[in-house]
């Protein structure tokens, strides 16, 4: 697991609690497409949270891309969430 997808982990484990959690960086599969690099560019977030119990599908989302936003700002390309 790369570095990347390791905070990425452990972030969403201290912000959302997960009951499931599993982290992919996907990145060497996009070698060669703008904003691909070497790790951490291109991450896949399988999630489950009793967070997210209340909440709308949206909802859900916009936590975990809230959890994350200074991993997009700092250049995250991709970020695939699947909800579990």
């Amino acid at each position: 697991m790369s570095r990347v997808a390791q905070a990425i982990e452990q972030r969403l484990r201290e912000r959302l609690q997960p009951t499931a959690l599993e982290v992919l960086d996907e990145s060497a599969a996009h070698a060669g497409h703008a904003g691909a690099q070497a790790e951490g560019s291109h991450i896949r977030v399988r999630i489950a949270s009793p967070l997210f119990t209340p909440l709308s599908r949206v909802a859900r989302h916009r936590l975990v891309y809230d959890a994350l936003q200074d991993f997009i700002d700092a250049g995250l390309h991709a970020l695939a969430i699947e909800l579990l």
